[in-house]
């Protein structure tokens, strides 16, 4: 549904400012209390910003682990099929959330590819099929205190791999 909204759209607005209200708008992502504030035109930086408030204020008044961890748990994967286009399948195959300090105040993240880190994930895929990236994101304060790091890791392949791969699990199976 999301794909279809974001195609029509998208003959009227640049892919950064959809990318932005596309997420701030889903329910799932506003129920994390997160929220996309700025996105680079070529979309290799989101930022975000987890404010503190009663909605994510746990038993003991700082910030609930899981609001850190849904705020930015499908910013990668999405930065990464919107970089890289509908030739490839994108998925979030493991992260892992290690809490530094309690948070007393709003959060922020600030997620980034740099165009080398592109050019060698296709380059991975077009000599692999297939490759998994592995990246550090860390949730800070305003003056980059560290709350919480999360190691994210990210499949990527061709869709003609990745079906075929598909396929031939399906064969296995019979």
């Amino acid at each position: 549904m999301y794909d279809k909204i974001y195609q029509f759209l998208n003959r009227f607005f640049k892919a950064s400012t959809l990318y932005k209200a596309m997420f701030n708008l889903s329910p799932m992502y506003r129920r994390s209390t997160g929220r996309i504030t700025t996105v680079s035109d070529d979309l290799l930086r989101v930022d975000i910003k987890i404010p503190l408030s009663y909605k994510n204020k746990n038993y003991v008044g700082t910030m609930f682990g899981g609001s850190l961890f849904s705020a930015t748990d499908p910013i990668y994967m999405i930065q990464l099929m919107q970089i890289l286009g509908n030739d490839y399948v994108v998925w979030d195959k493991a992260s892992t959330i290690r809490f530094k300090r309690p948070v007393t105040r709003d959060a922020y993240a600030v997620f980034s590819f740099s165009q080398e880190e592109i050019t060698a994930m296709k380059q991975a895929v077009l000599d692999h099929g297939e490759t998994d990236i592995v990246k550090l994101l860390l949730i800070t304060d305003k003056k980059e205190m560290v709350f919480s790091e999360v190691e994210k890791t990210i499949y990527v392949a061709s869709k003609s791999y990745y079906k075929e791969k598909r396929n031939r699990k399906r064969d296995l199976q019979r």
